[in-house]
């Protein structure tokens, strides 16, 4: 684990350039803990991509603990902050419980598919037996692209051809998965702008085929998030959470990103927890989420 927590560090550089090392500079170079503080902290915040709501929301808790605790050594103040994102990002992810169906969704260019092969090769390494739908009916080469994935989880992949309905594929993929008493279907879904009704609409008729054909089974909505993408990806998000149940978050291409603010502006929009995050392009990069390794990470 270590390994992972050392490419934690190494994918949140351009985050720590932009938000850490700034909020460093402003310790060291303050005597007090005063407004003058605080106002440049909210600055730096939201330079990171907090948005000014996450920002002024995390600098009014700093302000009450700097007030409750009478500090007035920034680099105490730093200690005291470090703390308020821990508890601010700590939101408990429900366990998981089996069997389960996880609805993979998010917009064009995320890595979806990528993040989809991702987590089944995860969880079947930790012993689980997991079956892929290839729900994305509209992108050509989508199931090509989840097919070789399949492959290399060792995992069954249902599909259908190019164009064809996609609800019909997650029919016959939770037939498979009743039938051969798999713990996982991940259902892989095609790239939705968040402002296209239909698509919306296709994607509450998968969910009431699972409702109906697979009751026993827990649902999650799963959205994919490309932390690159900023303040743009958190509105992406807002849409789908007003279209869509959604129960967890997975953060993708925070290492190509100086905008890791975001997670924590996720946290204050959508109050739902981040599942998974990931820092590169490996296998093994996708990573489940946890606060106080993050935050380390990020100081």
């Amino acid at each position: 684990m270590a390994g992972f927590f050392q490419r934690l560090i190494d994918g949140l550089s351009k985050t720590r350039g932009n938000l850490t090392d700034k909020v460093d500079n402003l310790v060291a170079s303050s005597t007090v803990v005063d407004e003058d503080f605080f106002e440049e902290l909210t600055d730096i915040l939201v330079m990171a991509d907090t948005g000014v709501r996450t920002a002024e929301e995390l600098v009014d808790k700093l302000r009450e603990e700097v007030k409750k605790n009478k500090v007035r050594d920034a680099a105490q103040a730093r200690v005291l902050f470090k703390q308020i994102l821990v508890e601010h990002m700590n939101i408990p992810r429900p366990t998981l419980q089996w069997p389960m169906v996880m609805l993979v969704v998010g917009v064009n260019g995320v890595g979806k598919t990528t993040t989809v092969g991702k987590l089944a090769l995860r969880f079947k390494e930790v012993g689980r037996s997991v079956v892929l739908a290839a729900a994305d009916t509209f992108r050509a080469a989508a199931d090509d692209q989840l097919a070789v994935w399949a492959k290399r989880a060792d995992v069954p992949l249902i599909k259908h051809q190019e164009g064809g309905d996609p609800a019909a594929v997650v029919y016959d993929a939770v037939q498979s998965a009743k039938a051969r008493n798999t713990d996982l279907l991940i259902v892989d879904t095609a790239g939705r702008l968040h402002n296209k009704k239909n698509l919306m609409d296709e994607l509450n008729k998968i969910r009431r085929v699972i409702d109906r054909e697979y009751p026993q089974a827990t649902m999650r909505s799963m959205l994919i998030l490309d932390a690159t993408t900023g303040q743009n990806g958190l509105n992406q998000a807002k849409q789908f959470k007003e279209s869509a149940e959604i129960n967890g978050i997975i953060l993708t291409k925070l290492d190509g990103t100086a905008k890791g603010g975001i997670a924590l502006a996720i946290r204050s929009e959508l109050n739902v927890p981040v599942w998974y995050i990931g820092v590169g392009e490996g296998i093994d990069d996708l990573q489940a989420f946890d606060a106080k390794e993050f935050i380390e990470a990020l100081f």
